[in-house]
């Protein structure tokens, strides 16, 4: 069965060792006037000046954790603004992004293309979709480039199984779901993947 073509960014699913995902996040800050797009599911790393900007492909920098919303105050109407969101270039001293920090989150993301089970435990990159996420939803299209797979320990992601969504599980067809975690997470090491 073909896989269903509907890149989300990553999903928290779960925690290693197979505990439920409570939910946790934390607070950082976004620089004012920041001007790049961050959207719910996008990878995030730390920056010099206590903030935290969108990670995308290619990046060696360890990363933070996963976008998961924003709250400022708009800066024409003074009123406090949630979106699951940031759109870029907000001018404000107040805003705060809720990111998905725990390096034990295992997270669900898309494939851009089919994914063998030989695979697993590799390490991989993203398919940048640069800042072309849903306004809407405000949920990411970033999706694991599976061509990338290889031992790099500074890859941001070591795939360690096929998703369980129906849907999405065929290895065979494009787009495949796979859980992942983070693999150059800020609090962790990051390990050589299996090739």
């Amino acid at each position: 069965m073909a896989n269903k073509d509907a890149a989300f960014g990553l999903k928290p699913v779960k925690m290693m060792g197979g505990a439920p995902y409570s939910g946790g996040q934390s607070r950082y800050r976004i620089a004012s006037n920041y001007g790049t797009k961050i959207f719910q599911g996008d990878t995030v790393k730390q920056v010099t000046g206590g903030t935290i900007e969108r990670v995308g492909a290619s990046s060696t920098v360890p990363i933070v954790g996963v976008f998961n919303g924003v709250q400022y105050t708009d800066p024409t109407t003074g009123e406090q603004v949630y979106k699951n969101y940031y759109p870029a270039s907000i001018v404000a001293d107040d805003i705060i992004a809720f990111i998905i920090d725990d390096p034990n989150v295992v997270f669900e993301i898309q494939g851009n293309a089919a994914f063998p089970v030989a695979d697993l435990f590799g390490n991989f990159d993203v398919v940048d979709q640069s800042t072309t996420g849903d306004t809407s939803s405000g949920r990411s299209n970033m999706e694991i480039a599976v061509s990338t797979g290889a031992t790099t320990n500074t890859l941001p992601f070591k795939a360690i199984d096929i998703s369980e969504d129906p849907n999405n599980n065929d290895v065979s067809a494009t787009n495949t779901n796979v859980y992942v975690v983070i693999q150059n997470h800020i609090m962790g090491q990051g390990s050589a993947g299996l090739a």
